[in-house]
């Protein structure tokens, strides 16, 4: 079998469906009308999902849930969440509702400028280039006023730009280092088309420049960039309350409790092993959020990661303590995130879920999903430092094991029946259903 094919992207949609179905499949027929089950069945819709990028060949569908009760600044929320991971959404759910009664969550915009940058390589003397550097500036906003227009406009545009020299890392490598403020907008085709005239712009009047030699005239531009990592676009979240406010069905002991989870909060802080596991729990509700409200989850978690290690070592991105018999428990994250532009106008669900939050700025969407991400780490620190992890997550994981194995509607009854009051694990199910089914 020749898995080769040539000029692929240029096949109609079937055809591409079909190639692969004759292909790799041994029932062609079954995987096509798996592809095309999963087809929406409004042309137009289908159309637009296709046309987001290439060779399309079918949807993959996450499900989209909703966390109401999120007391966020004295208003309440209903945060949309796309994820396929059990539990997530109900345990967000829970701890919206327990911190809606203690105060609610807080949160605060504290930067919202982003980065990008004009890598190069400069053979000469760095003097001499500070100098041109420095009598060229005002250049680089001249010549991208036509890109920032609009921007600024909207209160936005081009902050700053700096001339960095990185050759203690690499020879003769220097960076055009800028940043920007892009408002509603994510903001990364306005960067990227900034940082491209600013690298032509560059070699363009290095070529020019009287006092640099024929070498140092011809700087080197490798690439022109934005970046994901944005460690001064930071948003915080918090909640806090008396200790003896936490007092709740499983939290019998609300001092014990506080001290005990500040420790867990504490072995994050100084353990990798633990804080890469704390702060994945913390992106399954940045993450969830992200992606509902059509964002880039991929640069929001190189970022956030980034920024989890910014010490030289990874860390808890979320913190607690007990002062004068105050709880708090708190996360600052940075979050470059857009309501406008991209998928915000396009995808349909993305604009029900913008409209469900009452179509907010960028800013405000900052402050809800880094709350969504807070909740999502209390739950889990909760339920780690009282009932354990497993009890709720499997429980909720019961529904896939139950479909997993095709339960009909009399083994599910009493298949949930069985599970109310006994410990769930994938093998109890198996053993429970293939018990039922002798």
């Amino acid at each position: 079998m020749n898995n080769a094919v040539t000029g692929f992207s240029k096949l109609s949609k079937e055809e591409k469906i079909n190639w692969i179905a004759n292909e790799y499949f041994s029932t062609p027929t079954e995987a096509i009308a798996l592809l095309k089950n999963y087809w929406n069945s409004d042309e137009k819709t289908q159309q637009l999902h296709d046309e987001f990028i290439e060779n399309t060949i079918t949807n993959f569908y996450i499900p989209l849930g909703i966390a109401p009760n999120f007391l966020i600044n004295g208003k309440y929320s209903t945060i949309p969440m796309a994820i396929e991971e059990s539990s997530v959404v109900a345990a967000a759910s829970k701890t919206a509702k327990f911190w809606s009664t203690r105060g609610g969550f807080k949160a605060t915009v504290i930067n919202t400028e982003k980065i990008g940058q004009v890598h190069f390589i400069y053979n000469g003397d760095v003097s001499k280039l500070n100098l041109f550097f420095a009598q060229t500036k005002a250049v680089f906003f001249t010549e991208t006023e036509s890109i920032t227009k609009n921007m600024q406009k909207r209160g936005g545009g081009i902050l700053d730009i700096v001339l960095n020299d990185k050759t203690d890392l690499l020879p003769n490598y220097f960076q055009l280092h800028a940043t920007f403020e892009t408002k509603d907008s994510m903001g990364a085709n306005f960067i990227n088309s900034c940082l491209e005239q600013f690298a032509k712009t560059l070699k363009e009047e290095a070529s020019l420049y009287e006092l640099f030699s024929e070498t140092e005239k011809d700087i080197h531009v490798v690439m022109s960039i934005l970046s994901n990592y944005v460690p001064n676009c930071i948003v915080r979240a918090e909640v806090s309350c008396p200790i003896e406010e936490l007092k709740e069905k499983h939290i019998h002991n609300p001092q014990e409790f506080a001290e005990k989870f500040v420790q867990a909060v504490q072995i994050a802080e100084v353990e990798p092993y633990r804080s890469v596991t704390h702060n994945k729990g913390i992106m399954n509700g940045i993450d969830a959020v992200v992606l509902a409200t059509g964002n880039d989850f991929r640069a929001v978690e190189a970022g956030i990661h980034a920024y989890a290690a910014r010490n030289g070592k990874y860390s808890s991105l979320s913190h607690a303590k007990i002062e004068n018999g105050i709880f708090k428990f708190w996360l600052e994250i940075p979050l470059a995130l857009g309501t406008i532009g991209g998928l915000t106008t396009l995808h349909p669900l993305v604009k029900f879920s913008l409209e469900m939050l009452k179509k907010p700025s960028a800013q405000e969407l900052m402050q809800i999903v880094a709350v969504a991400g807070l909740a999502q780490n209390f739950a889990a620190l909760r339920s780690l430092t009282t009932t354990g992890i497993q009890e709720g997550h499997m429980k909720m994981h019961l529904n896939n094991i139950i479909n997993q194995f095709e339960a009909n509607d009399k083994e599910r009854v009493l298949i949930r029946k069985h599970f109310k009051h006994n410990v769930v694990s994938h093998s109890a199910v198996v053993d429970f259903i293939e018990n039922l089914r002798k």
